[in-house]
């Protein structure tokens, strides 16, 4: 059981809360109303996108099983324009829904029926997120000739390209170069990367590790930068001792 979050305050937050439940929209509106929170509700897909363009909340609660626009199309919408965090909310707990979702940009997953603590313990831990981006202390790393990483703008330069970083292949990446030449154990990313509730959602690393060497690496299949140890994690090459990649 996850352990409620109370290092993250919700008061004066604004959370828009996308179902068509509306039993639901009740029973998160009036718990994290006790939090302090200001809730904004849609019906439907196109009206929450509808209300972040007008209102701009701070995260989304979106379900997934909505008529018309579904939570997965919303969110596919939502990414073109926006990128707040989101939390889907569905009745499936297949994996398969579940990398759909965290691949098209949501930060988290919640399998109904859940439990005021475990909705927010999510929410905190998201917000906690986002909140703590930390700027590494030098804006733009060369790796190598092919490779920089430009820490303030959350974009890698491959090749002379600028590839924008979504925020959790931010904060991996980040973590693997502070360790750099360090492998790093599944359970000690994931608390690094989400939070320690999330220690036991080893899928989560091996999704967001095949995102960012789609991104950076020459031959993703054959990683240069971003190495596997198996049975243990991951490791970022020590380009710090070598003058370019292992061949």
């Amino acid at each position: 059981m996850a352990t409620p979050d109370t290092s993250v305050s919700l008061s004066g937050m604004r959370v828009l809360v996308v179902d068509d439940e509306a039993r639901m929209t009740q029973f998160i509106r009036m718990n994290l109303e006790l939090e302090g929170v200001q809730v904004l509700s849609a019906l439907t897909g196109a009206e929450a996108l509808d209300q972040v363009r007008k209102h701009n909340p701070d995260l989304i609660l979106l379900d997934v099983m909505m008529p018309q626009l579904d939570g997965f199309e919303t969110l596919r919408l939502l990414r073109e324009f926006s990128s707040i965090p989101v939390i889907m909310l569905t009745a499936k707990s297949e994996e398969e829904d579940v990398i759909r979702g965290l691949a098209l940009g949501a930060d988290d997953y919640i399998t109904k029926p859940f439990s005021v603590g475990v909705l927010t313990s999510r929410v905190k831990a998201v917000l906690r997120r986002i909140e703590s981006r930390t700027q590494h202390g030098q804006a733009l790393l060369k790796i190598d000739d092919r490779l920089s990483i430009d820490f303030n703008q959350h974009e890698v330069i491959v090749d002379g390209e600028r590839i924008k970083l979504r925020p959790t292949e931010y904060r991996m990446l980040y973590h693997l170069i502070e360790n750099v030449g360090w492998t790093i154990p599944h359970e000690q990313l994931l608390a690094k990367v989400w939070g320690y509730e999330y220690r036991d959602e080893t899928h989560y690393v091996r999704l967001y590790i095949n995102y960012l060497r789609e991104k950076i690496e020459k031959d993703p299949a054959n990683p240069k930068y971003i190495l596997t140890e198996r049975g243990i994690g991951y490791r970022f090459y020590d380009y710090r001792k070598e003058a370019s990649p292992p061949s």
